[in-house]
């Protein structure tokens, strides 16, 4: 199948995705995980691949999550760092315990995306969706296109200081931690659990020194203002309407394809940590192993010079499917459309693609965005009026490019 009509339509179809976003921004309210807006999100997206897309098979599917524990255990590891403090000229081998159960508990939560202390936070309902067109014969390949409906809750150093300014006061905050666990351990060895730091020796002045690290500390607990929550056109309905905008450009052109089905992943609550996408692969355990089924997910699809294939995900933890990885940057060097090949950085989170990874899946993370943050990222600038729409329709051009190769039988 040549699909070299729907790519010159790219253009359009970056208007389309534009235009629908910005209806969800003004309409249907703030998308934090969880919230009644990421589910009105979703169900009006469940709407248009329905009626606008052709899908025969769409289903809008509940899960229960917390999602104040991806940045709630920022509470428990601060308190425990900064008593640890306290504790280091008294008791400092408390000082090592605390500040290594901080540690433990922010790798646990940000660092590999575990569920360690949702149980302490208020329950909530999440929502997917899961949307698929059917090909006109036998079912031989199967390919999803995956974004997030929630959006993030601000990050107000971002806001205020940038990426610079919110990426320096985290380093010094948690630098603080570690040099602290570092004077404890030290002051353990040398004069016992029980000895605490005298302040006239060189540990206890040390301790007195470190005391330049509190503030940065106490900053950290307003790292996030559950008050307010971006409009998140970029993160990531950026990434929703993408697979929305192939299968709506396919259902205009009255394309049907013989032997691939193609499909819609909307997985919320991303920005709680991968919530939803987990949701989704425990929900669907089993379920399309019967042909070769690819991923792409996208998150953040904004600046061209930035577009981004991630080999690894999830702080970089995580290696993507190759093949679905290079069927994106194949398509995107036949178009000759620049993408780059990377990862997802140590302290840079994740995007969807890590959850159906880590579940099996052949998936893949598509950015577009600086990984050094710009100041729309988890901000109140994240919103309709602040979108690339050449980065939009470079996209939109190589996904429907890796389609039309995946559908001749490429990467399987």
């Amino acid at each position: 199948m040549d699909f070299k009509p729907i790519i010159e339509q790219k253009d359009k179809a970056a208007k389309f995705m534009l235009r629908e976003i910005t209806y969800i921004c003004k309409n249907l309210g703030k998308r934090d995980p969880g919230s009644e807006g990421e589910k009105k999100a979703c169900e009006h997206m469940a709407k248009v691949l329905k009626e606008k897309c052709g899908c025969e098979k769409v289903s809008v599917e509940s899960f229960t999550e917390h999602p104040g524990a991806f940045y709630g255990w920022l509470f428990f590891t601060l308190t425990f760092a900064l008593a640890a403090i306290v504790l280091y000229f008294f008791y400092p081998i408390v000082s090592v315990i605390l500040i290594a159960a901080g540690l433990l508990l922010a790798l646990a939560e940000f660092g590999v995306y575990l569920k360690a202390v949702d149980w302490i936070f208020p329950k909530k309902t999440g929502h997917n969706v899961t949307a698929v067109k059917s090909c006109t014969g036998e079912v031989k390949r199967r390919i999803f296109f995956n974004g997030h409906p929630d959006a993030a809750w601000e990050w107000p150093v971002n806001y205020k200081l940038g990426g610079v300014g919110f990426e320096a006061h985290a380093i010094i905050g948690f630098a603080g931690a570690f040099y602290y666990l570092v004077l404890a351990i030290l002051q353990v060895a040398q004069h016992g659990a029980l000895a605490g730091a005298d302040v006239s020796s060189t540990l206890g002045k040390l301790g007195l020194g470190g005391l330049i690290f509190v503030p940065f500390l106490v900053g950290l607990y307003f790292m996030v203002n559950y008050r307010r929550v971006v409009d998140g056109a970029n993160d990531n309905l950026s990434g929703c309407y993408m697979g929305i905008a192939v299968l709506k450009a396919m259902k205009d052109a009255g394309i049907e394809l013989e032997n691939t089905e193609v499909g819609v992943l909307l997985t919320g609550s991303e920005e709680a940590g991968l919530r939803g996408a987990k949701a989704w692969c425990k929900a669907h355990k089993g379920e399309y192993q019967d042909v070769p089924t690819f991923i792409i997910s996208y998150d953040t699809i904004h600046d061209p010079k930035y577009l981004m294939t991630n080999y690894r995900d999830l702080n970089g933890t995580v290696k993507a499917d190759k093949d679905v990885s290079d069927l994106f940057m194949e398509a995107a060097s036949e178009l000759g459309i620049a993408c780059k090949k990377g990862m997802v950085p140590p302290m840079g989170g994740a995007t969807d693609n890590a959850a159906f990874t880590q579940a099996g899946f052949r998936s893949t993370g598509i950015t577009g965005l600086n990984h050094k943050l710009e100041s729309y990222y988890h901000t109140r600038y994240d919103s309709y009026d602040n979108m690339n729409l050449t980065g939009l329709s470079d996209c939109f051009a190589i996904s429907v490019k890796a389609l039309e190769m995946f559908d001749n039988g490429a990467k399987q």
